[in-house]
């Protein structure tokens, strides 16, 4: 035998058999065997075992057949189902109808059904992390173009995410009965919720009531002039979400929000101690101008670490990575979610993300790529995404400043890709700069009228919501401590309109 034969022999020994993927057609055997003796075995596993977890095709078809007629109310055994099923089919040397009559003889007691469900589940599972890891062998040897390492990693964290969240990382239809169900959980959890809200609460009464709380989901575009306060609205609804925080421990013994929510901001623009500024100050009515400068005294300061020591406690995750890919987001995003939770994402803005390397210089078909990704990972993720965005400078050449869906920067895609859009617009800001240098100017008293009228007002005006009104909210903002809030706060009295 010469030295290459030699090494295969070795390597390939002619009693190896090829190797299959985990499967355990005895316990499918079993639990449809308990289902047809006992129709309550199929409640036991319905709720996470779906015909494509089972490993054999006929057993998916038995087990899809059996569902099908027990949602509706009758029975399902070896007669009921062979109808729908190919009955003269060989399984061995048995037709199937054979095989459904032998499947309820042996069947085991409904007390294992679901122990055999549960092994049947995680097989499935097993199975789906070997296909991705096969996909991620193959395509790390083929290396191809439009798919360079990083994103192959940021696609199979996708892709293992998604799997460890639903057990399958395939899409396919929903039966409307589950989307019914779905919706009567959500009333149920709105009833059950602070302020009766089907979504989570911004923090802001008189803004919830419009539109409901911010709904899973949903892409929010929070949209503004620079000096309108669209970070400043953010950063406080981002901390009342997650100041209001209050878990509840689930049966699988994961924390599920009950009020409030953990929260992940990407701030682009600034660092996490400027926006951790902007909090405490909002927090503490301390200037966020004097705390800068170190003007304090010494109980300012007391106020400043005493709320630093609550702060520490709230579940609010701050990103301050610039340049920030839609990819990198996501992949980010998931992580946060996998580790601590995660009930809302905010975006500190769209214009500072960038898309792939395949939309080229195109900046709209950038800003296209990054909303469709926005709206996908809302979806994906189950959560609210709350994006901040430039208005284009056509607002400042009109008469009327307060802004239009049309005004939204560099693609139309943002209008259509959100569910709710808000503009901020402080008319204090635009009165402010046309002051008449002269007090004497007879147009001076007219200003001043104006400007005591408008001053720590702001309005959010919702331009565009889908499962809900449009209109106006107008609101208190103190800018020293950039808060926004209701007026009817008593903090706020003295800015209410009469």
């Amino acid at each position: 035998m010469n030295e290459a034969a030699r090494k295969l022999a070795a390597i390939a020994p002619a009693e190896q058999h090829y190797r299959e993927a985990p499967n355990n057609i005895e316990a499918e055997q079993a639990l449809l065997g308990a289902i047809l003796v006992n129709n309550d075995a199929y409640y036991r596993v319905s709720d996470f075992l779906k015909p494509i977890h089972l490993y054999e095709p006929l057993h998916r078809k038995i087990f899809e057949v059996a569902g099908d007629i027990i949602r509706m109310g009758k029975t399902a055994n070896p007669v009921t189902i062979k109808s729908f099923v190919p009955a003269e089919e060989k399984v061995g040397d048995m037709t199937v109808a054979q095989y459904l009559a032998r499947l309820a003889v042996e069947a085991v007691s409904i007390i294992n059904a679901e122990d055999y469900g549960r092994a049947i589940y995680d097989l499935a599972l097993r199975r789906a992390l070997i296909t991705i890891g096969e996909d991620m062998v193959n395509i790390a040897y083929d290396a191809p173009l439009d798919m360079p390492p990083q994103t192959q990693i940021e696609d199979t964290e996708r892709r293992l995410f998604e799997l460890a969240e639903n057990g399958r990382y395939d899409g396919g239809f929903q039966a409307f009965n589950d989307a019914v169900a779905l919706a009567i959980d959500m009333a149920a959890v709105a009833k059950e919720r602070d302020g009766g809200l089907s979504g989570i609460s911004t923090g802001i009464h008189s803004l919830d009531s419009k539109m409901g709380g911010l709904q899973r989901s949903d892409l929010i575009i929070l949209a503004g002039r620079p000096g309108m306060g669209k970070t400043s609205l953010a950063t406080n609804i981002a901390y009342n979400i997650a100041a209001s925080f209050e878990g509840e421990v689930q049966p699988d013994g994961s924390t599920k929000a009950k009020n409030g929510g953990v929260v992940g901001f990407y701030s682009l623009e600034m660092s996490s101690e400027q926006l951790a500024t902007r909090i405490i100050s909002e927090q503490t009515e301390v200037s966020s101008s004097k705390i800068r400068r170190g003007d304090i005294n010494d109980a300012d300061f007391e106020k400043l670490v005493a709320c630093s020591m609550m702060m520490q406690k709230v579940p609010l995750f701050i990103d301050q990575t610039g340049g920030i890919s839609i990819a990198q987001l996501a992949a980010r995003a998931r992580r946060l979610k996998r580790q601590r939770g995660l009930d809302v994402l905010v975006v500190d803005y769209i214009q500072l993300m960038t898309g792939s390397k395949k939309s080229g210089e195109n900046r709209v078909q950038e800003i296209t790529e990054i909303t469709t990704g926005l709206k996908a990972l809302g979806k994906e993720l189950n959560v609210p995404i709350i994006a901040l965005s430039q208005l284009s400078r056509a607002v400042e050449s009109r008469d009327d400043k307060r802004p239009q869906l049309s005004d939204l920067r560099e693609s139309g895609s943002i209008e259509q890709d959100a569910d709710v859009v808000l503009f901020v617009f402080r008319e204090e800001y635009y009165v402010k700069n046309q002051e008449p240098r002269d007090p004497a100017d007879p147009k001076y008293a007219e200003w001043e009228a104006l400007f005591d009228r408008v001053k720590g007002t702001a309005d959010v005006i919702i331009a565009k919501q889908r499962h809900g009104p449009t209109g106006t909210v107008k609101l208190a903002f103190q800018s020293e401590f950039t808060r926004f809030a209701d007026l009817a706060d008593s903090s706020f009295l003295q800015y209410e309109e009469h």
